[in-house]
């Protein structure tokens, strides 16, 4: 089984909620809810993809110096199996937009298990809500 590696944000705002972005129509488990994220491309860190996947899906700037490793996820789906580093962002320039069309929401970390999300994302719930 093919393994993919993502790396994945929780941006915190200054009020200690965490952005969550949904999924569009059109993309592989559609409406659910994620940490911002994308993959990891060939001869790419998990940091410098996440800043680029910051840039290009919600239109803001961080650095690497900004991203605290949190946790992570390692769960099979059907096809492939996924490595999700998450990293814990409260710093970064501009503010979030969804530049791809996606839902945008500011969660605070209780709420977070309200929302539907991919089975890989759900384990990291309870890291986060524990850590703010």
């Amino acid at each position: 089984m093919k393994t993919v590696l993502v790396s994945a944000v929780a941006l915190i705002d200054a009020d200690g909620r965490v952005l969550l972005a949904q999924r569009p129509e059109g993309k592989s488990m559609a409406r659910l809810w994620e940490f911002p994220g994308g993959k990891v491309e060939p001869d790419e860190t998990p940091e410098a993809a996440l800043i680029r996947e910051l840039r290009e899906e919600l239109a803001i700037d961080t650095w690497e110096s900004c991203l605290a490793p949190l946790c992570f996820a390692s769960h099979s789906y059907e096809t492939f199996h996924l490595l999700m580093p998450l990293f814990a962002c409260r710093k970064w320039e501009g503010t979030p937009r969804p530049v791809e069309n996606q839902a945008l929401k500011w969660v605070a970390a209780r709420d977070l298990k309200s929302y539907p999300m991919p089975p890989a994302d759900i384990p990291l719930i309870s890291v986060l809500r524990d850590w703010l």
